[in-house]
């Protein structure tokens, strides 16, 4: 498993699996592998116990390229075939971002729930129309929030909480920066009405982690602001985000996010998350502890009792994955609801959206020599 490149950054469990259905019993496809967290994606479901059963995306290259890592599954002709493929059950995709909702409100009036990476939707039409699709069909529309549910230490933070550790959680504040590695990103992705910004991208995660973590409902965007301050080359994108947001139970969250990743830094970000208690904190450094271990998912929790650290890779799974699988088998919610879905998509467009734009005065040149 690779770290460098978060674009294809696929983890794979290292300990605990969680197998939650028998062969045969959870049928999936795939349509679209515009973006890499496909494999990531695919990897947890089958790793439940998931069956991948077809792919599809009108790359043929890419799809040979999907196929060599998954050869049980077979080559479908069209999206179509998929979508009226009665023994599936879920359809998974990284389709480019703007196509993603027409494709998830397609597969729900079908009768399969979708499972589809992040921005999840660009606009709060979008939003608006899946809501009224799963309300209408009563099939899931799940965005892969990676950062949290693919991450040993992000779960094991939930537990820390659950079991009052920390008390009740009254801010976070995220650092996620990324590498852009900007040689290998394809053209929708400089695009804003194709791929959305920065904060509609990868904000949603760490908009998606709050609100979690903080057990609230909804979500208010007091300040967010973004940037281009290196890549003049393309005008329409952000290298740079960030928000503050307040909870309806009074939590408040402050994220950064950004495309600044060094390329002497051995994983794609060094990305943390701190997180404030009435009775203790909790951090997390999720793929790297910098000059000091390769590993990652490390926990520091500071509470009553004194000072822990906690390095988990392999001791938890990624849960995840098997609970959203049971999901759609019963029609639960134990992963999350439609709701916390929906919300953490719309707050990230809504701070995208009213994102102020820093204009890049490059007034700093002459401290570089």
């Amino acid at each position: 498993m690779q770290k460098t490149d978060g674009m294809n950054y696929a983890p794979e469990s290292r300990g605990k699996v969680h197998v939650v259905c028998a062969q045969g019993e959870f049928s999936f496809g795939v349509i679209g592998l515009d973006h890499g967290h496909i494999y990531a994606m695919c990897n947890g479901l089958i790793e439940a116990g998931a069956g991948l059963k077809k792919v599809y995306d009108r790359d043929p290259e890419k799809v040979k390229q999907f196929l060599e890592r998954y050869p049980q599954a077979h080559c479908a002709q069209s999206q179509e075939e998929i979508l009226e493929d009665g023994e599936l059950k879920l359809i998974a995709s990284a389709i480019r971002p703007d196509q993603r909702p027409k494709l998830g409100m397609q597969a729900m009036k079908r009768g399969k729930d979708f499972f589809v990476d992040k921005p999840g939707m660009l606009s709060l039409d979008e939003v608006e129309a899946v809501r009224a699709c799963c309300e209408e069909t009563g099939r899931k529309y799940m965005i892969y929030f990676g950062e949290r549910v693919h991450v040993e230490a992000s779960v094991y933070a939930e537990k820390l909480i659950k079991q009052g550790e920390i008390g009740r959680v009254v801010h976070m504040t995220i650092l996620a920066p990324h590498r852009l590695n900007k040689s290998t990103r394809p053209d929708w992705f400089f695009q804003k009405k194709r791929n959305g910004g920065i904060i509609t991208d990868i904000g949603s995660h760490q908009i998606e982690q709050f609100l979690y973590f903080s057990g609230a409902k909804s979500l208010e965007v007091m300040h967010s602001a973004v940037a281009n301050y290196n890549n003049q080359d393309k005008p329409e994108f952000t290298d740079f985000g960030e928000a503050s947001l307040l909870a309806d139970n009074g939590a408040t969250c402050y994220f950064r996010v950004d495309w600044f990743t060094p390329d002497g830094l051995g994983a794609w970000g060094d990305g943390r998350v701190f997180i404030i208690g009435t009775k203790g904190t909790i951090e997390l450094r999720k793929y790297i502890d910098v000059a000091v271990s390769a590993e990652g998912d490390h926990v520091f929790l500071v509470n009553q009792e004194g000072e822990f650290h906690y390095q988990v890779t392999g001791q938890t799974g990624f849960v995840f994955f098997g609970d959203f699988i049971l999901d759609c088998l019963e029609r639960t919610e134990r992963t999350m609801t439609q709701e916390h879905v929906l919300e953490s998509a719309r707050t990230a467009v809504t701070a995208q959206e009213k994102a102020r734009k820093i204009p890049d005065k490059n007034e700093t040149d002459f401290f570089i020599s």
